[in-house]
């Protein structure tokens, strides 16, 4: 976030901090989203588990404490694309982060050999501000806990150099079969940017600036694409995805949501996006300070643009500018693809 200073939300977070809500808070997409209330009591009898997921022993655990909420997303404009979403509640075990959103995908384009590819997505560390060195670990923790293929990074990695080193060091200690891709945020382009590349690639990373990847798996492919400075339209107003084939199954991902509206990102079958997190704080549903200039539109989770490609937008993790979250909670991406070819 540009470095302002908020009166008003100084004001608005004194008067709450000494009641802040544990509560989580989804927004509705602009297009159709069906949202429920916070699930505090479910008993295990009566939860129903998205249609395609395998839920995992964390999912498991954290179910039999009564903490797993379901949601379903559709659009009827959007032929053959299905998602289907549940947040699990962390609690204490995982101090730094609060949630794991899990999507289950279901594409015409993804591959039969896809079916069940599990993508992890994290954006916003900011490492360190509220997260830090326990977060850290308990992030590496918890995202190999969730086992996923490959790792996507959406970028504002660092709130200082120093920290760069140490970062990366210890997200490299998580183990993907594909491996570790990430972009750039604004912070990154602010400062360290050719210090987190080269530090990236030491540790066998794949930096994504413009570039796409394909990703194999028995014969058939998926492409990861990657855009370079989503705020400078005059040099990366082209998305990476324009040179593509509509038939390939494509992830775009980039640090902030509005690129997906602002150009073209023809060809993308799903956008992933952090930089708004969420509102970071939250009242009654509101962000006082949105990140973004469709202001609630692409404040977090799931949406469309306004050609039909869907967009999952992260909260993130770290904090910006103060140390605080209320009602939008630190978060891990858990997304698994689904062949509609195997249905």
């Amino acid at each position: 976030m540009k470095k302002k200073f908020y009166p008003f939300l100084l004001l608005v977070l004194f008067a709450l901090t000494a009641c802040k809500s544990k509560k989580n808070v989804l927004a509705s997409s602009a297009v159709a989203t069906l949202a429920t209330d916070t699930i505090q009591s479910l008993q295990k009898d009566t939860y129903i588990p998205p249609k395609h997921s395998e839920i995992n022993d964390l999912t498991e655990q954290m179910e039999q404490n009564g903490k797993v909420k379901v949601e379903i997303f559709s659009d009827e404009a959007a032929p053959g694309v299905k998602i289907y979403s549940s947040s699990l509640n962390l609690g204490t075990d995982y101090s730094g982060i609060e949630r794991v959103m899990y999507y289950d995908f279901t594409h015409n384009d993804i591959p039969e050999a896809f079916d069940g590819f599990r993508i992890a997505f994290i954006s916003d560390l900011h490492y360190k501000s509220l997260f830090g060195q326990t977060s850290l670990r308990n992030l590496v923790r918890l995202l190999n806990k969730q086992k996923a293929d490959v790792l996507l990074m959406g970028g504002d990695y660092q709130e200082g150099c120093e920290h760069v080193e140490p970062l990366f060091a210890a997200l490299s200690e998580v183990k993907t079969s594909m491996g570790i891709y990430g972009v750039m945020g604004n912070n990154d382009y602010e400062r360290c940017h050719d210090e987190i590349i080269r530090t990236m690639e030491h540790y066998g990373m794949h930096v994504l600036e413009h570039k796409v990847d394909t990703l194999c798996k028995d014969g058939q492919q998926i492409l990861i694409a990657g855009v370079r400075n989503p705020f400078d339209l005059t040099k990366n107003g082209v998305s990476p995805t324009l040179a593509l084939s509509p038939k390939d199954f494509v992830v775009l991902l980039v640090h902030t949501p509005d690129y997906v509206e602002d150009v073209s990102i023809a060809n993308t079958d799903l956008a992933l996006a952090g930089h708004t997190h969420g509102g970071q704080v939250r009242i009654f549903g509101k962000a006082p300070i949105q990140n973004s200039h469709y202001g609630m539109r692409f404040l977090t989770g799931f949406t469309y643009n306004s050609n039909k490609a869907p967009l999952i937008v992260t909260n993130g993790i770290g904090t910006s500018q103060l140390p605080i979250r209320i009602g939008a909670p630190a978060e891990i991406i858990m997304i698994t693809l689904h062949s509609a070819k195997k249905e």
